[in-house]
């Protein structure tokens, strides 16, 4: 059995790198970008105005001014200011030669002959330099960065139009247990539904992967081994829920073996989620988590979660926020690390949710985040600072 930490040294160190592709902008969202992207002009690329106004000198605002032409956005001036002179400009639009301010509108009073006169008593310039925001060649986003609605612009900004991303991972997921029906299923006598392939394949879309379901699989060695064999063949990572344990039907580590997997760990020193799973073959990896649903979630979010992390080139993880616990959190045994899901409060501490163990799956729908206690640990005093991890 090792540590979480170990757990995670393993999977990073033994990861594969996927391809990547060329997609346009609107097939970009969720993907990880594979490569540094350069602004390929100054932005602004041309001095702008800040301001529906006036053009003007400073030297000259105050005395009457000449309005020589009305500047909208899109469109160059085509004279250059002179002494007394200046140009009605829109938001946007390119500042002419001469100009060192704008004045905003609202400060302005019409004369007549076409000409206006400055009422206000001080003014910024109101000008947005060539190059303020940005140079050509300056880079705007990092290679590793998971495209989000605020990166595209930046994308699009900088005439990226088809970014290199990284292959998105097909990440097969199938269930065992005899006890398991589908979701739309009425459960007979002592059967559940099966939530852990609905919310692996969740877990896997939310990461940019492709989910691939295998649906239920009972607990027999020939199905097992026909769904992974199928699985191993079509999938990048394959997530066996459920199976292995050390019960008489826990099948999944024997199968995994007999279909070609070495396995990396067998057994983490985290609660829930001991009876992990991790093995490769080739360029093919599998995990086999617990069936129970919290534990299945867990797993992903610390482990499968760092593995299609290195798989994609993604540099960004998990940032824990440190706050207060709001109360104590108990458990009773302490041989191995605890994760914990908690709440957080409108004042900004966290608390403890109802949590009945590894089963209550519910328990995560009103959690924000997670809390690790360390092994050995019985109690985390209300008041004292954690890293909660948000999900």
């Amino acid at each position: 059995m090792i540590s979480a930490d170990k757990a995670v040294e393993l999977i990073r160190a033994n990861s594969v790198r996927l391809g990547a592709e060329p997609v346009g902008l609107a097939e970009c969202l969720g993907r990880v970008l594979r490569q540094d992207v350069v602004c390929d002009l100054d932005m602004p690329p041309f001095p702008k105005s800040a301001m529906d106004g006036f053009a003007c000198r400073r030297q000259d605002l105050a005395g009457e001014l000449e309005v020589l032409e009305t500047i909208p956005a899109g469109s160059r001036p085509s004279r250059s200011l002179g002494r007394g002179q200046c140009a009605k400009i829109m938001t946007g639009a390119m500042v002419p030669d001469g100009a060192d301010c704008v004045v905003i509108v609202e400060e302005t009073e019409a004369l007549p002959g076409g000409r206006v006169r400055w009422n206000g008593r001080d003014t910024a310039d109101n000008i947005c330099r060539r190059g303020e925001d940005i140079a050509a060649g300056q880079r705007l986003v990092e290679s590793g960065v998971r495209i989000s609605a605020k990166v595209v612009a930046s994308l699009a900004l900088a005439g990226c139009s088809r970014p290199l991303v990284s292959v998105k991972p097909r990440v097969g997921v199938l269930a065992t247990g005899d006890e398991i029906v589908a979701p739309a299923a009425a459960p007979g006598p002592a059967q559940i539904r099966d939530s852990n392939s609905a919310q692996l394949a969740a877990q896997a879309a939310g990461c940019g992967c492709v989910p691939v379901p295998y649906g239920i699989v009972r607990d027999r060695k020939d199905e097992i081994g026909a769904a992974l064999a199928r699985a191993k063949s079509e999938c990048d990572v394959i997530l066996v829920a459920g199976g292995v344990s050390k019960g008489d039907f826990d099948l999944v580590p024997a199968m995994l073996r007999e279909q070609g997997f070495e396995f990396l760990f067998d057994q983490v020193a985290v609660q829930p989620g001991k009876p992990t799973v991790f093995g490769r073959r080739g360029e093919t990896f599998a995990f086999g988590v617990p069936g129970n649903p919290v534990a299945a979630f867990m797993v992903f979010e610390f482990f499968v979660k760092e593995l299609l992390a290195e798989m994609t080139g993604c540099r960004e993880r998990a940032v824990a926020l440190r706050l207060a616990l709001a109360g104590p959190l108990r458990r009773m045994r302490t041989d191995r690390a605890a994760w914990v899901p908690v709440r957080i409060r409108p004042d900004g501490t966290a608390e403890g949710v109802e949590f009945h163990g590894s089963a209550h799956i519910s328990s995560l729908a009103g959690a924000d985040g997670i809390v690790s206690i360390p092994a050995g640990v019985s109690e985390v005093p209300g008041g004292a600072l954690v890293d909660v991890r948000p999900i």
